[in-house]
């Protein structure tokens, strides 16, 4: 098979494997595609460093998943291509080169996990997903809707995130941890209630996973995580750090429920904004984005 990317040697890549544990692109399952876009940031910057972060973290992970009574890391194989600058003066243009990229991971029969940069990666990563799988949903954690026409001028703004994505009419979509939203979103809110369905975190306590995932059953799930979803107090290390929102079992509860009942084929973390000598948030993200490979790929 001819390799499409300048793929990291293991050691350096997502998990820091030895090359006597690796796998090469032909033989992997996942590959890990950094892209660190940041060009419509509104508060705390630093998101075009997070998928370094995110990689150099994931070389301190624990290989064995005490869910699996594994490393499920041999199951599936995951291989990182090399990171290249993003020019986030050009949102519009960056995110279709994302897409052409998640679209050649697609058509090798990879399970791309794309690792940003800000949230507005979401829309390019999507898009082959979108062409692909007529039933596609998405599951989205999050602290804000997304649901804006754009902001501060930009269309394709991270404050737009999922307006963007759905532009495309039969998207259903399930936010979980929302607990921002604007009165301009309202509107757009209500007469799509057909298809988004958002669990506020304000209610987290009452929540049903069951009911949570429920929209997901049978289908395709495109699965992006927007860093600030966790609680402030677990996840400072983001634009918007926000109070109130979910704890990690709270976020690993809903993303094995999402597993069992549909099938997860595609994933973004976007968000963080590493903090200088505070290891605990790129942790978290990495950890986060090795159990989402292990759900979805290691049945």
């Amino acid at each position: 098979m001819t390799v499409p990317f300048d793929i990291l040697p293991s050691e350096e890549g997502f998990l820091g494997l030895p090359e006597a544990e690796a796998v090469d692109y032909a033989s992997a399952k996942a590959i890990i595609i950094p892209f660190g876009l940041e060009g419509s940031v509104s508060y705390g910057g630093g998101t075009a460093l997070g998928p370094a972060a995110m990689i150099g973290a994931s070389h301190q992970v624990e290989l064995f998943d005490e869910d699996l009574w594994r490393e499920p890391f041999r199951d599936f194989g995951v291989v990182t291509m090399r990171e290249k600058p993003v020019d986030g003066s050009d949102i519009k243009a960056a995110i279709d080169d994302l897409a052409a990229l998640t679209e050649t991971a697609l058509g090798d029969n990879k399970f791309p996990l794309v690792f940003g940069g800000e949230h507005s990666i979401t829309p390019g990563a999507i898009r082959p997903f979108l062409k692909q799988f007529d039933d596609l949903a998405i599951l989205h954690f999050d602290a804000h809707a997304d649901l804006r026409d754009g902001y501060d001028g930009e269309h394709y703004s991270h404050a737009a995130a999922i307006r963007r994505v759905l532009d495309h009419p039969t998207v259903p979509i399930v936010s979980v941890g929302i607990r921002n939203i604007s009165a301009e979103e309202i509107p757009f809110l209500e007469a799509n209630r057909y298809r988004i369905n958002i669990h506020w975190g304000k209610d987290r306590e009452s929540w049903q996973v069951e009911d949570i995932v429920a929209p997901l059953k049978g289908r395709p799930v495109y699965l992006t995580f927007d860093l600030d979803g966790f609680d402030g107090s677990v996840m400072p290390a983001t634009g918007t750090p926000e109070p109130g929102g979910l704890f990690w079992n709270d976020a690993i509860k809903i993303i094995k429920a999402a597993s069992r009942v549909g099938t997860i084929v595609g994933a973004d973390i976007n968000e963080l904004a590493p903090i200088e000598g505070m290891h605990a948030p790129n942790f978290l993200a990495a950890k986060l984005a090795y159990k989402i490979l292990s759900l979805s790929l290691s049945k």
